[in-house]
């Protein structure tokens, strides 16, 4: 039986993406390769990496929910897994801080109605997203070799699958069976120091959703509990006076500690 596209309430989308409860944090891992794609060249794995998000709903109107959340993706030793805090550049032989992302906040409205594909027993969501919008580093000359390019574009593949079952149970506030897949294409991040030299980074990765801290893994469990404990939760509101949180301007925000040497992703504590 081939799979059918349906429509579903902006209600089962987030009890996919995060949970119903507004009271629960809900918690996305991912983990996978980078890859430079530069003309004429090989394949050629820069990095491993693992990521985690961790996400809240919050009603705000009958049918829109809001939706605010945390990231953090580490950059890791291609053959190792270890976590990288510095790395030299293949192309011009300078060592360079890495500057791991740290997104905070990320945050959207779910509305309307989400479509997806059927096929029996699991239920399959999918966001091809492009993003098109001016450079912030872009107007500032001390930037320059990191990120000159005007225009800062990329492209985002999810593909986000449950199991049908769950996804219509009503007593079910938050499916717990997900897998995630993401693929990104996009520009070379800033701390990498590539300038105008031609070429992208692709991600490839897999994930779920995880039920707390405790089956985040190794790696990310320890950053958490050690140097990032603000990542425990998602934030407990919305607000439309704070931006959202991309590599791009954490760079720009934190600029100087990057040309020190800091550890990153910088310490941050618990919300009060």
């Amino acid at each position: 039986m081939a799979a059918e596209t349906r429509d579903f309430d902006a209600q089962q989308w987030v009890k996919t993406r995060s949970s119903l409860d507004s009271n629960e944090s809900s918690f996305l891992i991912w983990a996978g390769s980078i890859y430079a794609f530069i003309p004429g060249e090989k394949r050629n794995r820069l990095f491993k990496m693992v990521g985690m998000s961790v996400s809240r709903c919050i009603p705000s109107a009958e049918g829109i929910w809001d939706f605010t959340s945390r990231e953090l993706t580490y950059y890791l030793h291609p053959e190792t897994g270890e976590i990288l805090q510095q790395w030299e550049n293949p192309w011009t032989g300078e060592l360079l801080t890495v500057m791991h992302v740290a997104n905070d906040p990320v945050q959207g409205h779910f509305k309307g109605k989400f479509p997806a594909q059927v096929d029996g027993s699991n239920t399959t969501f999918v966001f091809d997203l492009f993003s098109t919008y001016p450079n912030p580093l872009a107007t500032d000359r001390k930037f320059a070799e990191h990120s000159p390019n005007p225009t800062y574009q990329a492209a985002e593949l999810f593909k986000i699958s449950v199991p049908t079952e769950e996804l219509l149970n009503p007593e079910i506030l938050s499916v717990s069976k997900l897998q995630l897949y993401w693929d990104r294409v996009g520009p070379w991040v800033p701390w990498m120091k590539m300038g105008d030299r031609p070429g992208q980074l692709i991600y490839s990765a897999c994930g779920s959703k995880v039920n707390g801290v405790d089956e985040l893994p190794q790696l990310l469990r320890d950053e958490i509990n050690t140097r990032m404990p603000l990542y425990k939760n998602a934030p407990l509101s919305y607000s439309d006076d704070v931006e959202d949180m991309t590599s791009w301007l954490y760079f720009q925000k934190h600029f100087d500690a990057y040309l020190a040497g800091k550890t990153f992703p910088l310490p941050q504590s618990e919300e009060i």
